[in-house]
């Protein structure tokens, strides 16, 4: 599926397709305005003279009380005007959902397509297919709008680190994508809207109750460096990359002052740096949370006032109602009614997401894929082989049909299901006739985990443990279990499952998200070999005792060695991990081969600049340089006998100034190849924007030292490519076996010629690459600031803690 790139440009008229042609945002975006000091105005006649005929432009009458009327998600109509009410509020994270009112399934629409919880569908590191979903729910919503039946304004995706997955670059390509699928961006008018999307939380909200610290008056305390690195940059790619149409500010304070009533996070940052086109609204009831909770300010007025000064558009509140335009049928979409939701294409694609995402993480001996020839007989045990709502997670809307595990895995084989405890908590457990049942199959599936009644909105997990005594009843069945047996894990997050991991009569161990409506059938398919598993954790799973003596609360990413602090994510934890971010195995096995190095850049400082006479860690990541790229191929083979889709990733190590991240993922691409069959991967790496790192004052820099960038799978061998920056005279490269994050071997080493001696300006430069075999290259005198070329072909190691990154572009019908 191919999208044109939209490029951020004027909304002549932002109206969601004319979003109710009357009640909407109308957000003036002239082409001249860039040349005006004088702010945006959405009724100003001169720029837009479509607007004269309407009444709400006619600045003349009197409507204070009306206009107070707007600032809710419930808007009061004005019928003088030919306003109607409407409800802002719609939401639609995995699929059209009736939380908040402004859609629900009580009319001509019963249900909508219903996909996997995001963190699962992050897993399958497959940008189209993030964007396919986006404009699959959008048509159900619009389908659902001209029958009365939904908005046009959902306040969707959630953009927070670790919805989708726990680094900042993931989760900013899945912002956009989503943002353009349900904005409808992606070809025709870029300046009419499908439906209007909204990126949420921001900012830096990441508790929402754990241990007793509760959002409402939760003070996130946060490092400049931790915001521009982490927090920030998935907002500023919904606003600068995705175009989105909203922004959610959050219950929470950041460094002491509500997110909803700072004027440097909104009208500063959103509007003022990223040139946000559209709205602000508050999360609900956030502005009297400002006031009731946090005592922010002495009255509600003094709550209201701060917000709005600070740049906010729209309350969210408790009130709830429902329009529909009685010419929706004149609008683009317009032909879109109940027969477009829930076709069989969107739930074949629900299924297809789950299945991508989903990730095989043991499989001893090839014990899967079960063959129903050999496998007669199936135990299906646990409390979440049988359920429904768990699957479709937080936020769901009612979904077009369920397929549970149990009844997945019976479409292909006789299976006999035993629940094993009576829920998730397992306080109890029928170990006896759980394990009976085990000893007489050929095979046992254990689908165990977690529900919403262990994580969800307002409730925070507080271990890592599988609840209860599903751990025992695990254990237990495998002991008596006489075939293999599989472990599939149903949660919102990862896991402490090191007792199955290191079980060896456990054979597999398959996390699966909450998989959404269709998830049974996925995780059949899986099991049974259908489908080639090819999902990568987008996650760090920790170990129990990570989180025994470390508090939620603790914002910090960065590592403190003075105070024992580990640090967050794979970016800056180097501890033990039960699993790794990325990890993720196939039923096939993939090969690489390095067939082009980063080519030829100069960086170009000014002759003012200090770093072309002195030493210097870093220069600004702002500069002639900036713009120049590198590329890296690498030629990816399927040596296995079966076809499958396998994610490549890109990742960095920085030189080690201003904190930087131990590994940093770059780009990641998602192949599809047949048995035997090869493919060429490219990425293009722009010095500036992917190479730089940010420092302890938020600015971003370009760091003068040794990179490394990693390329490759997530098995034992890949291809790492050393990219040198040697800032500064008479310094020396090394070879990469000195390099921080490089697991060793054989390197061949390849460093470009210095510029010419005799010139007597030291140019900053990139050289371009030629192959000198076992001896360091000196990059002595007269080169401040010069980048040089190592790259290496080497064994990977199963480091305690592996920084691999799969990406993973499948060639499917949902393309790029």
């Amino acid at each position: 599926m191919s999208y044109l790139r939209q490029t951020r440009g004027n909304r002549a008229l932002f109206s969601v397709s004319t979003l109710l042609l009357s009640i909407i945002f109308f957000i003036s975006k002239p082409s001249n305005a860039q040349s005006s000091s004088s702010p945006d105005f959405a009724c100003d006649v001169t720029r837009n003279p479509s607007l004269a005929g309407y009444g709400f432009c006619n600045t003349g009458l009197k409507a204070g009380p009306e206009k107070i009327g707007f600032l809710v998600s419930k808007a009061t109509g004005v019928s003088r005007l030919g306003i109607p009410d409407y409800n802002w509020w719609s939401e639609a994270l995995h699929g059209v959902s009736d939380v908040g009112g402004g859609s629900n399934f009580t009319g001509p629409v019963p249900g909508a397509t219903s996909f996997p919880q995001v963190i699962l569908t992050a897993a399958s590191f497959n940008i189209s297919l993030f964007q396919a979903i986006g404009k699959v729910v959008s048509t159900e919503a619009r389908a659902m709008y001209n029958v009365g039946a939904a908005g046009l304004t959902f306040w969707s995706p959630n953009v927070n680190i670790f919805h989708p997955g726990e680094d900042p670059a993931l989760t900013s390509k899945y912002a956009v994508a989503y943002v353009k699928g349900l904005q409808g961006t992606d070809g025709g008018d870029p300046n009419s809207l499908k439906v209007a999307a909204c990126c949420k939380h921001y900012t830096a909200y990441d508790v929402d109750n754990w241990k007793g610290v509760h959002r409402y008056t939760f003070n996130s305390l946060v490092s400049q460096q931790d915001m521009d690195d982490t927090f920030q940059p998935p907002f500023q790619s919904c606003v600068v990359d995705g175009n989105v149409a909203s922004v959610m500010c959050s219950y929470n304070q950041v460094n002491g002052k509500p997110t909803c009533a700072d004027p440097d996070l909104l009208s500063g940052v959103i509007r003022g740096q990223w040139k946000l086109n559209g709205y602000i609204v508050s999360d609900c009831d956030s502005v009297e949370v400002m006031h009731a909770s946090q005592h922010y300010t002495k009255t509600p007025e003094e709550a209201m006032a701060k917000s709005m000064l600070a740049g906010l558009d729209l309350n969210c509140d408790h009130f709830t109602g429902q329009h529909a335009d009685g010419r929706s049928r004149q609008q683009p979409y317009g032909n879109l009614g109940p027969q477009d939701v829930c076709t069989a294409d969107n739930q074949e694609l629900a299924r297809e997401a789950a299945r991508q995402g989903i990730v095989l993480l043991k499989n001893s001996n090839g014990s899967l894929p079960f063959s129903p020839s050999v496998i007669k007989t199936l135990a299906v045990i646990g409390p979440n082989a049988n359920v429904t709502d768990t699957m479709i997670g937080n936020y769901h809307g009612v979904p077009c049909k369920y397929t549970t595990p149990l009844q997945g895995l019976v479409e292909t084989v006789s299976a006999t299901y035993q629940l094993g405890c009576p829920n998730v908590a397992c306080t109890e457990a029928d170990i006896d006739s759980a394990t009976s049942l085990a000893a007489s199959a050929d095979a046992v599936v254990l689908v165990m985990g977690t529900d919403l009644s262990i994580e969800r909105e307002d409730h925070d997990r507080v271990d890592l443990l599988l609840p209860g005594k599903q751990q025992q009843l695990v254990t237990e069945v495998a002991k008596v279990a006489k075939g293999p047996v599989v472990l599939v894990i149903m949660s919102g997050g990862g896991l402490d499952v090191t007792f199955a991991k290191n079980d060896p009569k456990i054979a597999s161990i398959m996390w699966v998200g909450f998989p959404g409506q269709a998830g049974g059938l996925a995780i059949a398919d899986i099991i049974f070999g259908r489908y080639n598993p090819s999902g990568k954790l987008p996650m760090t799973w920790y170990p129990q005792s990570y989180v025994e003596n470390l508090p939620m609360s603790n914002m910090n990413m960065r590592p403190d060695n003075s105070t024992g602090y580990p640090g967050r994510t794979y970016r800056f934890y180097m501890g033990e991990t039960v699993y790794a971010f990325g990890d993720g195995i196939s039923y096939t096995h993939f090969n690489h081969h390095l067939i082009k190095a980063p080519g030829l850049v100069f960086l170009g400082l000014d002759k003012s600049h200090p770093c072309r006479t002195t030493k210097c860690q870093s220069v600004d990541a702002i500069g002639p340089y900036c713009g120049k790229a590198v590329e890296v191929q690498l030629r990816v083979k399927n040596a296995g006998n079966r076809d499958g889709s396998h994610t490549v990733f890109l990742f960095t190590t920085p030189p080690a100034v201003h904190r930087s991240p131990v590994k940093h993922l770059l780009a990641f691409e998602k192949v599809h190849l047949g048995k035997k069959e090869k493919a060429v991967v490219k990425f293009t790496v722009d010095v500036c924007k992917d190479l730089s790192v940010v420092d302890e004052t938020g600015k971003k820099k370009i760091a003068l030292g040794r990179y490394v960038l990693h390329v490759g799978n997530v098995n034992r061998r890949g291809t790492r490519v050393a990219l040198s920056t040697l800032g500064a005279s008479r310094r020396t490269a090394t070879a990469p076996s000195t390099l921080r994050g490089y697991s060793g071997g054989n390197p061949r080493l390849s460093i470009g010629r210095r510029p010419n001696p005799t010139n007597p300006s030291p140019i900053p430069a990139l050289f371009q690459a030629e192959s000198i075999i076992g001896k360091r290259p000196d990059i002595s005198s007269g080169t401040n600031a010069a980048i040089a070329i190592v790259t290496t072909l080497a064994s990977f190691t199963r480091e305690p803690h592996r920084h691999r990154r799969d990406l993973i572009h499948k060639r499917n019908p949902y393309k790029n």
